[in-house]
């Protein structure tokens, strides 16, 4: 292998990697914009079984 191919398969090799990690930063953002939503998904619950503690305390099922 030459000098010049080799050049090119470690440029190629570190561009693949910048590309790699910025996926998998993104990735990592959008989960956290997630996990913040569900904790606000769970504080509104609170909220609201702290206004109306017997919504949802029980389920009445006949068969």
């Amino acid at each position: 292998m030459d000098i010049a191919a080799l050049s090119m398969a470690m440029a190629q090799k570190k561009t693949m990697d910048e590309v790699g990690t910025a996926m998998l930063r993104n990735a990592l953002d959008m989960q956290e914009d997630v996990g913040a939503e569900v904790v606000e998904m769970i504080d509104s619950a609170a909220m609201e079984r702290s206004i109306n503690p017997s919504v949802g305390a029980s389920i009445d099922i006949s068969v």
